[in-house]
């Protein structure tokens, strides 16, 4: 549905009630009672999950899978599923320098995209009282799962040109990517560069920072929203470069002290985090999960420009009542 986000943005600002926004999607496998593994296929599945969560979640936006395996596979890299884990990736691609210059930048639609895309598409007419934000990776991200995590921060120092090369192809990949989710009627984008969180500051302003502003610069508008994510512990160091890129949104996990994030922070955009998905959300109590979403709210909630969230990508099996224990804490602070 068409919809104006600057304005929805500047409207949740000025909202004294903020309706949180947790990364929240393939929880719904327990809802549809389906595997991750038939989820992560099927454009049907993850349509209808989106409106699941959509109805039993009062979520500010409706968000997409993060499943950061699907624009590799579409590179060429192979993947491991299991039946209740989000897939991964399975060895490395690019094992040369030879490798990297002769990759291919894949059409939209390849491996798993167009099923990603059919899944907008289908949720669109299903979701129609708040935005729909599609996920995509990270440029940087894309490219530690192409060289492999290890190998892409050694190739930094290594063979840095090599490691432009790929990170362009991968900005221009991700460029066309959201254009399409775009055109199908999806919102904005959230795009998950957890791996630059592990670079240092320096590394993090030279290999991921200007492609990540090169695809806000290539997609964001009035009606179409980009949301940056990043869950590593180094972006404290590095926020001012982070707020730079001119993002309508950035969502923190829960590896820092969300509270340290505003010093720095654009007042027109929102800031969001940071419930630990695994050590709570998943791994917590009800009364423990009211208790940190609480101290949190305390912590943060008198910034205008503050939603709270998970710190990232919340797992499939995490217990609906805990999620239920993450919401009902937030109505309750907002009611008092």
């Amino acid at each position: 549905m068409g919809r104006n986000m600057k304005r929805w943005v500047a409207d949740m600002i000025a909202n004294p009630i903020k309706q949180p926004l947790p990364i929240l999607s393939f929880p719904c496998v327990q809802l549809l009672n389906v595997s991750v593994k038939d989820l992560v296929f099927n454009s049907e599945l993850q349509a209808k999950g989106m409106q699941m969560v959509a109805n039993r979640a009062p979520s500010s936006a409706s968000v997409s899978l993060m499943d950061l395996s699907v624009e590799a596979e579409a590179f060429g890299a192979t993947i491991h599923t299991s039946e209740n884990e989000v897939p991964t990736i399975a060895g490395v691609l690019l094992e040369d320098e030879e490798s990297a210059y002769a990759l291919k930048v894949p059409p939209v639609g390849a491996a798993r995209t167009e099923l990603s895309i059919n899944a907008i598409a289908k949720a669109v007419p299903l979701i129609t009282d708040r935005p729909i934000l599609a996920g995509v990776i990270g440029p940087y991200s894309l490219a530690g799962r192409l060289f492999g995590v290890g190998e892409s921060m050694i190739y930094c120092y290594e063979e840095p040109e090599m490691v432009h090369t790929v990170l362009q192809k991968a900005t221009d990949f991700i460029i066309n990517y959201a254009k399409a989710y775009k055109e199908v009627g999806a919102n904005g984008v959230v795009i998950a560069e957890p791996l630059a969180g592990l670079l240092s500051p320096g590394l993090a302003q030279e290999f991921s920072h200007p492609y990540n502003k090169q695809i806000i610069d290539a997609v964001q508008a009035d009606e179409f929203a980009v949301i940056y994510h990043n869950c590593g512990d180094n972006v404290l160091l590095m926020a001012k470069d982070i707020y730079q890129m001119g993002a309508m949104g950035y969502h923190f996990g829960d590896a820092i002290h969300l509270a340290d994030m505003f010093a720095d922070a654009p007042s027109d955009a929102l800031v969001m985090g940071n419930v630990s998905p695994s050590a709570q959300l998943l791994g917590g109590t009800v009364s423990s999960i009211r208790e940190v979403t609480t101290q949190l709210l305390q912590e943060c909630g008198h910034h205008a420009n503050f939603v709270i969230s998970s710190g990232c990508d919340i797992p499939p099996l995490t217990p609906w009542p805990h999620l239920d224990a993450f919401f009902d804490a937030v109505a309750d602070y907002y009611a008092n």
